[in-house]
Formats: C-alpha cells, sequence, structure tokens
C-alpha cells in the first residue's frame, strides 16, 4: 500500500463510524490513527456515552474478528489467554492441549478493565506488550493485527483495582467520547427510533489491508527538526514542576509513531511539527502523573499538556 492510499482508507473508516457515535469527530479521527499504529487503546469516560458501542462499530468496519471481556474481579489470566486441558485420545494415550481464550482474536475489547484484578489485568497487558501467550513451555502467537481497547469509568472507585502507571504506559493512547451535543444527540435519538444502525455496518476494509497500511504508516519520514521539537516536549513534561512522572522514552516513540499516522492520513511521507502537536495529547496526558497534592485526573493532565503545548516552541517550516 502507498501513502497516498491511506487518507481514502481513514476516511471511510471514521465517517462510517462517525455516522454510529455522532459528534465524536476528534476521538474516532485518534482511534483511527491508533488503529494504523497497531496501538492499544484506553476509553476512559462515563457510562453510556458510546464507548462499547464504537469498539463494536470499528470491529465490523475493519473486517476483523473481535471478542469482548466483561472484566470482573473473579475473572482469572487463564480466562483471557487460554489453559491447557488433559484431553485422552482415540488410541488411549493423554496428552495436554491448549485451548484458546478470547485474547485470540484481532479487536479484543476489555469491557471495565479497572474492575479486573491486578494480575489479570497484568495477563491482559502482557499479551499487549508480548503479542502472544506463553503456555506450557509453549508460546502461542496471536493473530494479526492484535489491537485491545479497554474502557474503564473514572469516576467509580468502589470495587475497582486502577491501573497502575507502569501498565497504563503500555496504552499507545487514552482516549475520551464526552457527552454530544444537544443536536447530535438528537441525530442518535433519530437514528435509533427503528432499529440498531450496527446492524447495516458493512466492512469497509479488511485485516491484511489494516496490516500493510501500518507498514506504509511507519515509512512517514522526520527531520531533525521535528524529532528535536518532540525531544524538547518530552523534556519540558520531565523538567515541569507540577509533574512528577514525565514522558517516558517509550511514550515519545508513540508520539512519533502516532504523528506518522496523522501524516499519513493526510497522504505526506513526511512529519510535520503540527503532526506532533495534534497527537500529543492523546498519546501524553495519561503516561504524566502531576505531583503529589495535585489533581490527578485526566482533566488536570489535559491541562498541563496544553500548557507545555504552549510554551514549546514550534520550530519554523
Amino acid at each position: 500500500m502507498k501513502i497516498t492510499d491511506i487518507p481514502q482508507l481513514a476516511h471511510s473508516v471514521s465517517a462510517a463510524a462517525g455516522s454510529i457515535v455522532r459528534g465524536a469527530e476528534d476521538t474516532i479521527y485518534m482511534l483511527t490513527a491508533a488503529l494504523l499504529c497497531g496501538g492499544h487503546v484506553l476509553l476512559e469516560d462515563l457510562p453510556g456515552t458510546g464507548k462499547t458501542t464504537l469498539v463494536k462499530a470499528f470491529a465490523v468496519l475493519t473486517g476483523c474478528d473481535s471478542r469482548r471481556i466483561q472484566c470482573t474481579p473473579d475473572l482469572m489470566p487463564a480466562d483471557l489467554t487460554g489453559f491447557e486441558l488433559l484431553v485422552q485420545q482415540p488410541d488411549g494415550s493423554r496428552s495436554m492441549q491448549f485451548r484458546k481464550g478470547p485474547v485470540f482474536t484481532n479487536l479484543l475489547l476489555a469491557d471495565e478493565i479497572n474492575r479486573m484484578a491486578p494480575r489479570s489485568q497484568a495477563g491482559l497487558l502482557e499479551c499487549m506488550a508480548e503479542q502472544q501467550v506463553t503456555a506450557g513451555g509453549t508460546s502461542y502467537p496471536l493473530p494479526k493485527p492484535f489491537f485491545v481497547i479497554a474502557t474503564q469509568n473514572p469516576i467509580e472507585l468502589q470495587g475497582t483495582f486502577p491501573l497502575p502507571e507502569a501498565q497504563l504506559d503500555r496504552f499507545f493512547m487514552c482516549l475520551s467520547l464526552g457527552t454530544p451535543d444537544r443536536e447530535h444527540e438528537r441525530e442518535v435519538l433519530k437514528d435509533r427510533q427503528t432499529a440498531d444502525p450496527l446492524d447495516a455496518l458493512k466492512p469497509v476494509t479488511d485485516p491484511d489491508t489494516l496490516l500493510d497500511a501500518q507498514q506504509a504508516v511507519r515509512s512517514v519520514a522526520a527531520s531533525d527538526d521535528t524529532l528535536n521539537y518532540l525531544l524538547d516536549l518530552a523534556d519540558a513534561t520531565r523538567r515541569h514542576k507540577q509533574i512528577r512522572f514525565g514522558l517516558s522514552t517509550r511514550g515519545a516513540l508513540a508520539v512519533r509513531h502516532a504523528a506518522q499516522a496523522a501524516a499519513a492520513m493526510e497522504g505526506r511521507d513526511y512529519l510535520l511539527p503540527d503532526d506532533i502537536k495534534k497527537v500529543f495529547p492523546a498519546v501524553c496526558a495519561h503516561r504524566i502523573h502531576a505531583a503529589e497534592g495535585l489533581l490527578t485526573d485526566r482533566q488536570a493532565a489535559l491541562k498541563l499538556v496544553d500548557e507545555i503545548l504552549n510554551s514549546v516552541p514550534v520550530p519554523k517550516s
């Protein structure tokens, strides 16, 4: 696939998703960019805002096999990854066979990930990082492409297990849908008057095409000036007095990769500083942690990120 083919692909996916979840163009744009990078996404928002619906729409539109797990405290790692079972063969002998869990899919929706016990969270995040499951000394590769889109309710604390910093860093982006405005909410009410619009969705691409697109995105070049701008932003997060932990090197790599997707979605094979600025909040906000005693919610982090973007000079083109 050529870079010039990606804008049409991205538009087809985002436009169709936008017809299902109204008024969320920015979030849909970023989620499309994450898919073009093969990155995992954390959707953090209140119940009923369309998180699960959006993920279902992307699963249909991309032609990907998808599975959903409802995260609960009693969910064990083997419930996600699979387990070995002693099976009797026709000749009377017995052998261990691996029964694959729901992670063996292209797009996995982990609903309410912060309700899952830490041990199971760690098991899922290991799959996200390694792209494989190991059982009984044997490694089983996960299908390609493999995306995890996890959801969580940011205000409900009872019975939850907040993701620690190291595990949050594994998510490529953290996004929020928010509440639609009056006109978009009116459209939602009309859309669902007679039937679920998800039922009418058709795939606009397929997993193999997505893999080709991901390969093309990685070919987008970055000049030294653009990379220096990214390094300045990362350094600013580490020196900010109100931030305890700034952007990690993994985070800086994620910003560059997301910016490559943003450039490719415009048909360019080179990065601009504006690409960095566009993706920086979605990639960075969940990776920085405010100093002790200050607000640590997403809005506070986004405010700090905005301050940093305004304080770091943009290189002249």
